[in-house]
């Protein structure tokens, strides 16, 4: 098979090209050795945000950039991200409040946002301010939060809704430059051809420059990032910017109802596979939050954590808490065309791929690219999240409060198609724990590339987090039987 364009890499900067691409009328192949979404871009905090931060290290670029595509995310996935309040407490703050307010003001400057701009804490921050052991000063600002796996598949479900074809469990064996095209082997055997090749592996884009034998002097930091979860620390919709002695930030957001998860760390590592959080990384986020806190937590109260190695462009910083999370690409034109991408972040994953684009452009033979600045993601075609989830509510009511905000969040308009002829409970099928039916468990499989239980449980639908072992265990054997198999493919 001849493409134009073979992508390399599930996640979401991957995704995000190959949908572009695919928006401008390119036959793309996606290929992934794993799932899609399968380690950095379902291992964030899930935040969209500008990177308040960031302002410290003059990355106002950067900042900018990101603030601008979290309005269009906001727009375009009105189901999957919402706007976020943030409580900065300044006790114990490394940095004077005058930095703090000018650096929220810079902030607000930048976004140009129709979100409500930052302010001091007053007398209507009182719950927020309970939880808190010292609240005597503090500001409060506003970015956004997503779910992070679900923005990299929806990324990809468009691209496939544009033409691409997307192959999970299928990564690039060997690649090669034949005349005017790549001729790569994949790991199921199968040999296909393409104009070009993006190399998005993330923590592997180093090994893939090695396999295609493209030499570069750009590279990467490998950084891991943990979380942990605990029961709920907070009332309210808010979260908490927690800052550290070290100058460092610590995230406080209540997930779902129940659970607050707390990250993320900033730990240098030289191997990306099989990340996991480590006794220090778990007293650093321990003492992050003990240190802001009232309620009192140890490791007992943990009830979930997870790990993910972020590639970071090596601008070569000192500390991998400087290190820019701006993006490179490099393009390599010594023969059919290799770009690949350094560092990023999910927020500018969409302006990664326009900017990937526009480079390949002439290779493609693109004269004016198309941008999907204005194009929703799938299930987004919504105005009011608020509205669309009372017609959800109406339409379904046997869903109850919880399963229906949790689907009206994950697949936007599309759980009407899913559900068009569900008319009661009953017709949901099996029920395997936190809401979970059968109905929508095939979905995943025959809509959304699940292969495995793990990837309809813990990226398509996180409903592991709920279950217990047994139910999870039970799920697990009902989708590797002959009952949990479909003939349905995306």
């Amino acid at each position: 098979m001849s493409y134009d364009l073979l992508v390399v890499g599930g996640g979401i900067n991957g995704c995000a090209i190959a949908r572009e691409a695919a928006l401008n009328g390119q036959r793309v192949l996606l290929v992934e050795s794993d799932d899609i979404g399968a380690h950095t871009s379902s291992a964030s905090s899930r935040l969209i945000h500008g990177g308040l931060r960031y302002l410290e290290y003059y990355e106002f670029r950067l900042v900018r950039e990101a603030l601008q595509e979290r309005e269009r995310l906001l727009k375009a996935a009105p189901h999957l991200i919402r706007p976020l309040e943030f409580v900065v407490p300044q006790h114990g703050s490394q940095r004077p409040a005058w930095m703090m307010r000018a650096g929220l003001m810079l902030y607000d400057m930048l976004a140009r946002s129709s979100m409500p701009r930052s302010r001091k804490l007053g007398p209507q921050d009182r719950i927020s301010r309970l939880a808190l052991r010292t609240a005597d000063k503090g500001y409060a600002y506003w970015d956004a939060w997503t779910d992070d796996s679900r923005l990299t598949l929806s990324n990809a479900l468009d691209a496939a809704d544009l033409g691409a074809e997307i192959r999970t469990r299928s990564g690039l064996a060997s690649a090669r430059r034949v005349g005017e095209l790549w001729e790569a082997r994949l790991e199921t055997g199968e040999t296909v051809r393409a104009r070009a090749i993006v190399n998005a592996a993330g923590p592997w884009v180093g090994e893939l420059l090695n396999k295609v034998g493209i030499t570069t002097k750009s590279k990467v930091r490998l950084v891991k990032g943990s979380h942990i979860t605990v029961n709920r620390l907070y009332h309210g919709r808010h979260a908490y910017l927690l800052q550290q002695p070290d100058r460092r930030v610590v995230f406080a957001l209540n997930y779902d109802t129940d659970y607050t998860t707390i990250g993320t760390t900033d730990v240098p590592v030289d191997d990306p596979r099989d990340p996991v959080i480590d006794d220090a990384e778990i007293d650093y986020l321990l003492e992050a939050a003990n240190r802001h806190f009232r309620y009192r937590i140890g490791r007992h109260n943990i009830v979930h954590s997870w790990s993910g190695i972020r590639a970071l462009y090596d601008d070569g910083a000192k500390e991998a808490r400087a290190v820019t999370r701006d993006y490179v690409l490099e393009l390599d034109e010594d023969g059919p065309a290799a770009l690949s991408v350094f560092g990023g972040k999910i927020t500018t994953a969409r302006a990664l791929a326009e900017d990937a684009i526009t480079r390949l452009a002439p290779v493609l033979g693109i004269e004016k690219p198309v941008t999907s600045r204005d194009r929703s993601y799938p299930g987004g075609d919504i105005h009011d999240f608020n509205a669309f989830l009372e017609r959800v509510r109406g339409r379904f009511p046997f869903l109850g409060d919880s399963r229906s905000l949790r689907m009206a969040r994950a697949y936007g308009t599309r759980l009407f198609t899913m559900l068009d002829d569900v008319r009661s409970e009953a017709a949901m099928g099996r029920q395997f724990g936190d809401g979970l039916s059968e109905v929508e468990a095939k979905w995943m499989r025959a809509q959304e590339w699940a292969i495995t239980a793990e990837d309809a449980l813990m990226r398509r639908s996180k409903c592991a987090i709920h279950m217990t072992e047994a139910e999870r265990e039970e799920f697990a054997r009902w989708w590797d039987s002959e009952d949990g198999a479909i003939d349905l493919e995306v």
